[in-house]
C-alpha cells in the first residue's frame, strides 16, 4: 500500500506545472493582444490627426497648417467655427496626451508617437501608411496629410 501513495503526489505536481505553463501562455497571448489593440488604436487616432490637419489646411485661404494641436479643436479663421478634431487624443502607446510634432515654418504638418518601442506590426498597412513598414520605432510612424492636391473621382469613359 505504501507504494501507491506517491502517485497522487506526483500527479498533483504534474497538474500544478501544467496549470502554471497554461497561465503563462495565456498571459503572453493577452499581452500581445493588448499591444496589437494599442497599435490599431494608434493607427486610427493617427488617421484622425491626418484628416484634421488636412481639413484645417483646406478650410481657409491662405492654406496653412495650425500652430498648435488646440487650433484643430476650434477653427475660427473663416468666420465660421469649425471643429476639425473632437479632442486632442491620448497616445495609446505612451498613455500621454503629448505627441511628437513635425513642423515646417512653425506650423504643424504631422504628428507621431513619442514611444521608442519597436512595433509588432511590420506589414499590411494602408497606402497612406506605407512608409511605416520600414519603421524601427513607433516614433517613426508619422501621420501627416497627403499633399494639397485633391484628386477628383474619375468618370467612366463613354
Amino acid at each position: 500500500m505504501a507504494r501507491q501513495s506517491g502517485f497522487a503526489y506526483l500527479f498533483l505536481l504534474f497538474f500544478i506545472a501544467l496549470m502554471a505553463v497554461s497561465a503563462l501562455a495565456l498571459g503572453t497571448v493577452a499581452h500581445y493582444a493588448r499591444i496589437r489593440s494599442d497599435e490599431a488604436e494608434l493607427l486610427r487616432i493617427g488617421g484622425e490627426f491626418r484628416r484634421a490637419l488636412a481639413g484645417y489646411r483646406d478650410a481657409a485661404n491662405p492654406r496653412v497648417y495650425p500652430t498648435s494641436l488646440d487650433d484643430l479643436l476650434l477653427d475660427r479663421r473663416s468666420g465660421i467655427q469649425r471643429r476639425h478634431l473632437r479632442k486632442v487624443y491620448v497616445d495609446p502607446i505612451t498613455r500621454q496626451r503629448e505627441w511628437g510634432l513635425v513642423t515646417e515654418a512653425g506650423r504643424i504638418v504631422g504628428v507621431h508617437s513619442l514611444s521608442a518601442r519597436k512595433p509588432l506590426k511590420v506589414s499590411g498597412f494602408d497606402p497612406l501608411d506605407g512608409d511605416f513598414e520600414l519603421a524601427e520605432h513607433y516614433s517613426e510612424w508619422v501621420f501627416q496629410p497627403a499633399s494639397g492636391v485633391i484628386a477628383l473621382p474619375r468618370r467612366p469613359a463613354r
